[in-house]
C-alpha cells in the first residue's frame, strides 16, 4: 500500500460540519493569542503611565520594549517545548495551551509593577507558543487536501486579526465610557481569559489525528477508527505504517526547505510586529491619528480582512507561494512609498498608504507563512512538531527584534520614516527566499508536499 492511499478517505473527504468545529475550536485558540499579542500594544501607554512611566522618562522605551516583548520571548520557549512533546500525542497536550492562556489573562490584571506584568506575559506566551505550533498542525492533518490552505488561512489568519481587533473595541468602549486608564488596561489584558476559557472544553472533543497514529504511535486499529469517524468510511491496512526514519534523515536532506520557511517567518514578523505594538501608537501618530482603537479599527475592516479574504479565496487556486511572493513584493513597496512620501502626503494619504501594507501583508504573508502553513505542510508528520516549533520561534525572534531593537535603537536613531524603509528592504528579501527556495505545496496530500512518500519504510 502506498502511504498517500491510507490518507486518501481524509484527503478526498468533503468540506463538512467536521471541518467547520475544527475551524472552531483551533481558530478560537488563535483568536486568543491575537488577542493577547495585540492587546498590550494598544495599551501600553497607558501601562507604562499607571506605573509613573513617560515619554520623557529614561526608563520608558526600556520597559516598553521588555513589556512588549516578554509574550513572544515565553511564546519561542512554549513552542519548543511543545513541538517537542506533539510527538508524545496532538490532542495529548491540546487544552494546555488554551488554560495557560486563561491563567496568564487574568493574573495580568493584578500585577503591580512593570517587572510583574512582564514575567506574567511571559508565562502567558508558553501558552501562545503552544498554540502556535498545535492548532495548525492539528487542523492541517485533519483538513481534505482540496481545502487546506483555506482552513489554515481563515482560522489562523483572519481569526488573529479578529482577536486584535475586539481587543481595541473593548478599549474603545471602556475608555468612552469614561473609565479610569489604570481599569481599563488591566480589563482589557484580562478579558483575552474568555475566549481562551470558551473552547478548553473543545478543544478535548477533539479526536487524535489519524497521522499521528499511524506515523508517530504505529497504532493501526485507532488510525482505522479515526478515519471512519472523521471521513465516515472504512479503511483496512494490514501494513503496520509506523515512521522508523530517524530525525536526521529527514533534516539531512530537507534542511534548506525548512531554513527558508523560518527565514520568511522571522522577516515577516520583525515587519508584523513592529505594526502590532507600536502601529496603534507611534505610527498612528505620525499620520494624524492619536486614539490607537480607532487607528486598530481602520487596519482591520479597511485593509486586514480584505486581504485575508482575498487569501482564503485564492489559496488553494493561485497557490501559496505566488500569493506569498505578490504580497511581500506589494508590502515592501507600500512601505517603501509611506518612508518617502509620508512628510510631503496629506495625513490621510499616508494612511491609505500604510494601509495597503497591512492589506498586502494579509493577502499574502500573513496568511501564509504566519498561520504556520510551511512548518505543516512541508515537514513529514515524525518531524512536524519540531519543524512547526523552529518556524514559530523564528517568527517569534522577529517579532522580539521588533519589540525590542525598534523602540530602543531604530525609532530614536532613524524615525518612522527610517524604519519602514529598512523595513521594505527585509521584506524584499522574503519575497526573494520564497520565489527561489519554497516548494508549492496547494492541492497536494501532506505526504507528497512534505516529500515523506519518499522515506516510506514499511
Amino acid at each position: 500500500m502506498k502511504l498517500n492511499d491510507a490518507f486518501k478517505p481524509l484527503d478526498d473527504k468533503k468540506f463538512d460540519m467536521f471541518h467547520i468545529k475544527s475551524l472552531l475550536t483551533t481558530g478560537m485558540g488563535v483568536f486568543t493569542d491575537g488577542y493577547d499579542l495585540s492587546s498590550i500594544g494598544i495599551v501600553i501607554g497607558a501601562v507604562l503611565a499607571s506605573f509613573g512611566l513617560h515619554s520623557n522618562t529614561p526608563e520608558y522605551n526600556y520597559w516598553k520594549g521588555w513589556v512588549s516583548s516578554s509574550a513572544l520571548i515565553g511564546a519561542a520557549i512554549g513552542a519548543i517545548i511543545f513541538g517537542i512533546l506533539a510527538n508524545k500525542g496532538r490532542k495529548t497536550f491540546y487544552g494546555i495551551d488554551v488554560a495557560l492562556l486563561t491563567i496568564g489573562a487574568i493574573l495580568q490584571a493584578f500585577v503591580s509593577s512593570p517587572l510583574e506584568l512582564v514575567l506574567v506575559r511571559g508565562f502567558l506566551g508558553l501558552g501562545i507558543g503552544a498554540d502556535y505550533v498545535l492548532s495548525p498542525m492539528i487542523m492541517a492533518e485533519h483538513a481534505n487536501a482540496k481545502d487546506r490552505g483555506k482552513l489554515i488561512a481563515l482560522g489562523f489568519g483572519l481569526m488573529w486579526g479578529f482577536g486584535a481587533t475586539t481587543a481595541a473595541g473593548i478599549y474603545f468602549v471602556l475608555t468612552s465610557l469614561g473609565y479610569p486608564l489604570d481599569i481599563v488596561w488591566r480589563v482589557v489584558l484580562a478579558a483575552g481569559a474568555i475566549p481562551a476559557a470558551s473552547v478548553i472544553y473543545l478543544s478535548r472533543k477533539i479526536p487524535e489525528t489519524a497521522r499521528y497514529l499511524a506515523r508517530i504511535k504505529g497504532d493501526m486499529k485507532a488510525f482505522e477508527n479515526v478515519v471512519k469517524q472523521v471521513a465516515g468510511k472504512e479503511v483496512r491496512v494490514a501494513e503496520n505504517l509506523k515512521d522508523e526514519n530517524s530525525f536526521s534523515e529527514y533534516f539531512k536532506k530537507q534542511w534548506k526547505v525548512f531554513l527558508a520557511a523560518s527565514s520568511v517567518w522571522f522577516l515577516f514578523d520583525i515587519g508584523a510586529y513592529t505594526g502590532t505594538l507600536f502601529g496603534p501608537t507611534t505610527i498612528a501618530e505620525s499620520v494624524g491619528i492619536h486614539n490607537p482603537a480607532v487607528f486598530q479599527f481602520v487596519m482591520e475592516f479597511f485593509f486586514t480582512i480584505p486581504g485575508g479574504l482575498l487569501a482564503v479565496a485564492t489559496i488553494d487556486r493561485l497557490g501559496r507561494r505566488p500569493l506569498q511572493v505578490i504580497g511581500f513584493v506589494g508590502m515592501a513597496g507600500s512601505l517603501m512609498l509611506f518612508s518617502f512620501l509620508r512628510p510631503l502626503l496629506p495625513a490621510f494619504l499616508a494612511l491609505m498608504i500604510y494601509g495597503m501594507y497591512r492589506f498586502f501583508s494579509q493577502a499574502g504573508p500573513g496568511s501564509v507563512s504566519a498561520s504556520g502553513i510551511h512548518g505543516v505542510e512541508l515537514a513529514p508528520t515524525k518531524v512536524r512538531g519540531i519543524v512547526q516549533a523552529i518556524t514559530v520561534v523564528a517568527g517569534r525572534i522577529g517579532a522580539v527584534v521588533a519589540g525590542l531593537i525598534v523602540p530602543i535603537v531604530i525609532l530614536p536613531s532613524v524615525g518612522v520614516d527610517g524604519l519602514t524603509l529598512i523595513l521594505s528592504l527585509l521584506t524584499f528579501l522574503a519575497a526573494a527566499i520564497t520565489y527561489f527556495f519554497i516548494p508549492e505545496t496547494k492541492g497536494k496530500p501532506l505526504e507528497e508536499s512534505s516529500m515523506e512518500n519518499q522515506y516510506v519504510k514499511v
